[in-house]
């Protein structure tokens, strides 16, 4: 055992000294990504649409970490470019990619449009594709990095009245797989988590509604929905070199919704 453990150490989880660029990271889940990299030691770039983020700012600061924040829209090429250019000035590497950022569109597929398609496929699968590649590219350079992209419940399921929203993330495992696959050539590892049901403000409603909120929790084994801190040691492990030997991966942090 000790010639099987030697190598072993709790710095496996540390991200002291690293750089994590994450998108959407002002709110919800995005704001946990945020936080829990500078609890455990990172320097953030954090992609957002707008510039809510004197929050995240404040919670960041109170860790003893720098964030970077930079507004940008995803779906825009030269916009994409721009952010991997700032982050590489502000801090001359990136050593942890968390493509957060998403959007969802609920309707009958009978009704669905197709400019809704679009927008959920242009932010949630495009826009992780364009972004992924340019900072792949630095990362290759480096010889080392984690993407982590999130996925979802819906990435193993069909729901209903998101067909987009479903479709996209089970591209983000595709996605995930074919990056894993190629970059593994430089030390780079990309996985992706897929969060079950967790109490932010997007599944306010749902919580709202006691018949669904009652259906949800009775399938879960845990019998409780996730809170974002559940999420979080998922995160850690799959940023730092506890995970290197994990790639191409999807990380369900679901509570059990999957074996039932």
């Amino acid at each position: 055992m000790e010639f099987l453990m030697k190598d072993f150490s709790m710095d496996f989880f540390s991200l002291q000294g690293k750089i994590a660029v994450v998108t959407g990271g002002n709110t919800g889940l995005g704001l946990g990504y945020t936080v829990a990299f500078a609890k455990a030691g990172a320097d953030l770039f954090v992609i957002t649409h707008n510039e809510n983020w004197d929050e995240a700012r404040e919670l960041v600061a109170a860790e003893g970490r720098k964030a970077v924040f930079f507004k940008a829209d995803l779906t825009d090429k030269t916009q994409v470019k721009n952010a991997v250019s700032e982050c590489i000035k502000a801090y001359g590497k990136i050593d942890i990619l968390v493509n957060n950022a998403g959007t969802i569109k609920r309707a009958p597929l009978l009704e669905y449009k197709d400019e809704d398609w679009d927008a959920v496929m242009d932010i949630n699968l495009n826009a992780v594709y364009r972004l992924s590649r340019e900072v792949a590219v630095i990362m290759a350079k480096q010889r080392s990095g984690k993407i982590i992209n999130i996925a979802s419940m819906l990435s193993f399921q069909g729901g209903k009245f998101v067909p987009a929203y479903t479709t996209s993330k089970h591209g983000i495992v595709g996605l995930t797989r074919s990056f894993a696959s190629e970059l593994a050539d430089y030390n780079i590892q990309v996985n992706a988590i897929a969060p079950g049901y967790i109490e932010t403000a997007n599944t306010a409603p749902i919580r709202a509604d006691q018949n669904r909120n009652r259906e949800i929790t009775a399938r879960i084994p845990a019998g409780r929905w996730g809170q974002p801190s559940d999420v979080m040691g998922a995160a850690i492990f799959l940023a730092g070199h506890a995970s290197d030997y994990v790639n191409g991966h999807v990380l369900a942090v679901d509570g059990g919704w999957l074996v039932r």
